[in-house]
This record gives structure tokens, C-alpha cells and sequence, in this order.
């Protein structure tokens, strides 16, 4: 009896998620239950306080007898739930002060292509190329995953591509169209990252979505696989351009690092960082940064002067390129968000006055 009830209440749970317009749901014992709408915790203070056998039981429910061996040695656990074939949510069950805690991410059903999802067009060119590295960066949270989806889509949808995505846990599911799609679970159908990158080599994949790149293997693979015949697509946890190349080149030996900055200038097609930024009349509105690598910033990788980016991307919107400050400035000139919040989201407060109408 109490299994059903604890069923009943975290589908009720679930429901209420999709109802909301939430994107996120948190399960923390001595807390109510928590939905994340539009970046702010909003407590279900009609609900009950959860306990620890509630959240316990919780987990029960949502983890299968495999994963339960891995949360109970690892300390966590991330998977992907299926709700009544409705929605899907991301989930990570984690302990905290030997009590179980519970994140949900809802994962919208249906791919939003770059129009729907306010994003500029200029990003389906990545989709053209046939080999090389797209990167998509940006804090958690912030609809790097849904952006990836929507350029995996375009190719999907107009190209007749084999795509393989390795993700863990796998996030949007993609029907078969004028493309083979191949999704790859990692620690379901594959150990590692690592493991699975290698695999492309032998799987005659044209196109790679790596749901993250994580470590210097990872990152190696990436690399090579795009110097190799195959589009690679990943994300990263860094705030932009630059400061994504210093990351990707301090992450190996320092005698490799020039070495790697020659590869990166070579394969890496683009840098797109974004983030998803309160609207005035409610919900959320991507600003991003586009990078997209030319002859100046592949020099500049080379010659260890990241932090010179910027300036090319300032100055060279003709080939596409926007600023995270100028992308900010267009929703503030659009009436979208307001000055306040742009300003909290700007690289250069004074810069941003400057381009404000």
C-alpha cells in the first residue's frame, strides 16, 4: 500500500512538472517539494514535508535493481526516466547527510528547431560542414542540450547522415528521418565516454554528439575524431570562447599544450556559449555568444592569445559573429528583458551602455 501511494504521489509530482511549465523537480528531505520555474524554486507548500523514508521510497520506485548497486557504491546515480511515455526526465539520486536527494530535469518531447527557440540562424551552418568541432558551453541549466538538439535535428531531418550521440543519461530522442541516429547511453550501452568515442572510428559515423566533454581522454578523442572525417558536436561547462580554448589546452600535460592549441586551431569550427536570461513578462530568452573560427582567431589559438578573442568577435558580425554583450543589447532594445538584468548577465557593463538604443 504505501509503495502505490508513493507511486501515485510522485506521478502526481511528475504531472505537475509539465503543468507548471517547470524544468526542473527536487526531492530533499526536510523540504517541501520543489519545482524550478523559470530559474526560481517555487516550494509545493500544499504537499507534505518529505522525510527521509519518502524520498527513500522515491528512489525505489525510479532506480532499477542495476542502478540501485551503483547509487548505494557511488554515493549517486544519473539516469533517465520515462513517465507513462509523456515526458522523459533527466534524473540524478544523490545522498546528502546520509539522506537520499532526488533532481529532475524534464526533457521537453518534443525538438525545437533554432526559430522556436529564439535562436539566430546562422548556427544551422555548423550543420553543413563535414568534419570538425562545434562546442556549446554555458553554465547547467542553461539549454546547451536543447540547442545541440535542434542543430542534430537539421541534419537529421535534411541530411542522409549516420549520427551517433553518447550521452549519459540520453536526453532527446530522435526518430529516424533521412538520417541513421544511434543513441548511445553511457555505462548502459557503453563504459565510458572514452570508450565510445573510440568506437565511432569503427561505427563509419559522419556525425557525433557527445552529450559532454568531461577529461583529457574525452577531449583527446573528440579532437582526433574531428581531424578525422566526423562533425563532432559537445558541450562544456565554461563561460565562453576563450576562456573554452584555455580550458581545453590547460587540461593536458604543459608539454603538450602547444601541440594541442595547433589541433584545436585547426579542427574546432565554432564556439557557441549561451545563457537563458529572465524575460520582462515572464519565463526565459536565450543571449548568446557565436564564434566562429577564421584565420584571425585560428591565429590566435595557435599563438597562445585567447584572451584576444573577444576583439574579433566584436568586429567581425559580417561572418556572422555576435558578443555576448551585443546579443544582450538586442533583447534590451527588443524590449524582451530589461536593462537591470542585462547588466547582470554582461561581460562590460560600460560596453553594454554603449550599445543600448
Amino acid at each position: 500500500m504505501m509503495k502505490l501511494h508513493t507511486e501515485q504521489h510522485i506521478k502526481n509530482l511528475m504531472r505537475l512538472v509539465a503543468q507548471q511549465g517547470a524544468s526542473d523537480l527536487h526531492l530533499v528531505v526536510g523540504r517541501y517539494p520543489t519545482l524550478r520555474v523559470d530559474g526560481r524554486l517555487i516550494p509545493l507548500s500544499q504537499d507534505e514535508i518529505l522525510t527521509p523514508s519518502d524520498t527513500q521510497a522515491m528512489a525505489d520506485i525510479i532506480l532499477d535493481e542495476e542502478r540501485k548497486k551503483t547509487f548505494l557504491a557511488e554515493g549517486q546515480v544519473d539516469l533517465s526516466y520515462n513517465f507513462e511515455d509523456k515526458a522523459r526526465f533527466r534524473v540524478n539520486t544523490f545522498f546528502q547527510q546520509g539522506h537520499v536527494s532526488i533532481a529532475m530535469r524534464l526533457i521537453q518531447k518534443e525538438i525545437k528547431n533554432l526559430e522556436q527557440l529564439n535562436l539566430p540562424e546562422v548556427l544551422y551552418d555548423f550543420t553543413k560542414f563535414t568534419q570538425g568541432l562545434v562546442l556549446v558551453v554555458g553554465p547547467v541549466g542553461h539549454g546547451k542540450s536543447t540547442t545541440l538538439a535542434a542543430l542534430i535535428q537539421e541534419i537529421n531531418s535534411k541530411q542522409e547522415k549516420h549520427i551517433v550521440t553518447i550521452e549519459d543519461p540520453i536526453e532527446y530522442i530522435y526518430e529516424q528521418k533521412l538520417s541513421i541516429v544511434n543513441q548511445r547511453e553511457v555505462y548502459q550501452d557503453s563504459k565510458s565516454f572514452e570508450s565510445a568515442l573510440k568506437a565511432i572510428f569503427r561505427e563509419d559515423a559522419n556525425v557525433v554528439l557527445v552529450g559532454e566533454l568531461r577529461d583529457l581522454e574525452s577531449i583527446s578523442m573528440a579532437m582526433t575524431g574531428a581531424e578525422t572525417g566526423h562533425l563532432i558536436f559537445a558541450t562544456l561547462h565554461t563561460n565562453d570562447a576563450a576562456q573554452t580554448i584555455d580550458r581545453i589546452a590547460d587540461v593536458f600535460p604543459s608539454h603538450q599544450q602547444n601541440q594541442i592549441r595547433s589541433q584545436l586551431a585547426s579542427s574546432l569550427l565554432g564556439v557557441i556559449s549561451q545563457r537563458l536570461i529572465p524575460k520582462i513578462d515572464g519565463g526565459r530568452i536565450p543571449a548568446v555568444e557565436i564564434m566562429i573560427k577564421n584565420h584571425a582567431i585560428g591565429n590566435l589559438i595557435r599563438e597562445n592569445k585567447a584572451y584576444q578573442i573577444d576583439n574579433v568577435i566584436e568586429t567581425s558580425s559580417e561572418q556572422g559573429m555576435i558578443s555576448m554583450d551585443k546579443s544582450l543589447a538586442d533583447l534590451v532594445n527588443r524590449g524582451m528583458i530589461s536593462v537591470d538584468t542585462a547588466n547582470s548577465f554582461a561581460k562590460d557593463v560600460n560596453g553594454l551602455q554603449s550599445l543600448l538604443q
